[in-house]
């Protein structure tokens, strides 16, 4: 992981291998941001006219690397674009800053050491810029031969030290910050290894493994159900879904206990290690990325272990529903019934529906524990990716307030949702002559469709939302801002940023 450093000293005189500054969009042309005027004062105070030469605007995305000036001990200066500039008196956006961070920290793949002399508005701002460097310098490579020489992309090993330039190396409100951001984005590269790892080796048991590992070295309560266990305690949702596959299925509970903590959060998460469609096989070019179907569960499995880091008063348990879907003998089939951990019956039509059955026995096992609110967090369906594309994921709920304060959260911490409903005409698709209830409904708002499907199975009285990450979870495309390809890490700030929010007392 990159290190994060505090730093009263000035450009100019700081050992790095490159300066990172920011250059907003202004109305006629580039704008040098604020923390960056040492680096402007030794180009002249033209160091926006020359970036405007070298084909920068101060959009988001862009990253402009010129020679530093005569007298700096580093050679390299990376001018990274943070967007439109900001109203008088009103400071950058956080996001901003986190992508513009997340970009300069990839490009600086191979260096050992980079002066962020971008905008610092408070602690914030820090904590900002912090995020972006840790997430936007991860790189996966354990499968890679230059793995052995501690070296990633292109042969290059991660950035290793980031100078943060403005910040208050004896402030605890700065050093909080910090500690907060390596706390946090730590654990959401640890949920993007496990989503990246390829599914012969990221079985439901390895998963658990992972689980028992973590709360260990973290001092956290963690219990695991194999398929013995959940015969025995009538998990009919997971044993159904992983009946087809050698690599058998596991419920894992991870708890973090509080002594002075006052509410009860649960997250459960749907844990997917590879989903084939099972019998309900998926079409050719659909199979590929299907190892990242467990990122709920990873979601989930990060923010409770970045709880306790951070020492948060309010208790917080995670389900991780962990189930391998395959098509066998012994595979659940098209007309089968599954009598779940609830005792209510499932009529299976589609065995590619397959997380949401899995997620129910999860859910119902969470609240027979009486939390205050239950989020689950899932790759559940492609109705949610074509209804908001492959950065946004959508949020429902049983409570309506509940739901604009998870959307609100996430928005906070730069992880794009949005609220969705739960129309009641949608749940009679799901009625089944056989069962109390089918797996599937109306084809047109599946996602929704999926969202009552859940709600079927949240304890009476019990706070409930839904978080449908199937679009964000994964990047097939090229990395961007703090984002990389692969495994995201999606849901892991919002679910921490619900935590922080309850425990004081900001969230119901």
């Amino acid at each position: 992981m990159t290190a994060l450093t505090l730093s009263t000293a000035a450009a100019p005189g700081l050992r790095a291998d490159a300066i990172v500054i920011g250059v907003a969009k202004g109305a006629k042309g580039p704008v040098v941001a604020p923390g960056a005027e040492a680096v402007d004062k030794a180009y002249d105070g033209r160091l926006a006219g020359v970036l405007e030469t070298l084909g920068a605007s101060g959009a988001e995305g862009e990253l402009t690397k010129l020679p530093a000036p005569a007298g700096f001990k580093a050679p390299l200066v990376v001018a990274v674009g943070l967007g439109a500039e900001p109203e008088k008196d009103a400071g950058f956006d956080p996001e901003a800053l986190r992508k513009a961070a997340g970009l300069a920290a990839r490009a600086l793949a191979g260096a050992k050491k980079a002066a962020f002399a971008l905008p610092v508005d408070g602690p914030g701002g820090i904590g900002a810029i912090g995020e972006g460097v840790v997430l936007g310098a991860y790189t996966y490579d354990a499968y890679k031969d230059a793995a052995k020489d501690a070296k990633a992309k292109n042969g290059k090993a991660p950035l290793a030290e980031a100078a943060l330039l403005g910040g208050k190396p004896r402030d605890a409100a700065h050093k909080g910050a910090v500690a907060r951001a390596l706390a946090v984005c730590e654990e959401l590269n640890r949920s993007r290894d496990l989503i990246n790892m390829p599914p012969n080796d990221l079985t439901p048991a390895a998963f658990a493994a992972e689980a028992q590992a973590a709360a260990k070295e973290h001092g956290l309560k963690v219990q695991v159900l194999d398929e013995k266990a959940l015969a025995k305690g009538g998990y009919g949702g997971i044993l159904g879904v992983g009946g087809g596959s050698a690599a058998t299925p596991r419920l894992v509970k991870l708890s973090y206990t509080h002594p002075k903590a006052g509410k009860h959060l649960a997250f459960v998460g749907k844990g997917i290690t590879y989903d084939s469609g099972g019998i309900s096989l998926k079409p050719a070019g659909h199979n590929e990325t299907m190892k990242c179907d467990m990122s709920g569960a990873a979601a989930v499995f990060a923010a409770v272990v970045a709880a306790a880091r951070l020492g948060l008063e309010v208790n917080v348990t995670g389900w991780l529903a962990l189930a391998e879907n395959m098509p066998s003998g012994t595979a659940t089939r098209p007309g089968d019934v599954l009598r779940m951990f609830s005792g209510k019956t499932v009529e299976v039509l589609n065995t590619d529906a397959e997380g949401r059955l899995v997620l129910a026995d999860a859910l119902w096992a969470a609240s027979l524990e009486k939390p205050d609110a239950i989020v689950d967090v899932a790759t559940l369906t492609g109705a949610m990716m074509l209804a908001l594309g492959s950065r946004t994921y959508g949020v429902m709920a049983n409570d309506d307030s509940f739901r604009t304060a998870v959307y609100e959260a996430a928005e906070e911490v730069g992880e794009p949702a949005w609220p969705m409903p739960l129309p009641e005409h949608l749940r009679k698709g799901m009625e089944s002559p056989v069962a109390d209830i089918a797996n599937m409904g109306e084809r047109m708002g599946g996602g929704l469709v999926a969202g009552l499907f859940l709600r079927e199975f949240v304890g009476e009285g019990i706070t409930w939302a839904h978080l449908d990450i199937a679009g964000p979870a994964f990047n097939e495309g090229g990395p961007f801002g703090y984002t990389p390809k692969g495994g995201t890490g999606t849901a892991v700030r919002t679910l921490v940023r619900l935590a922080e929010l309850t425990a004081a007392g900001d969230l119901g």
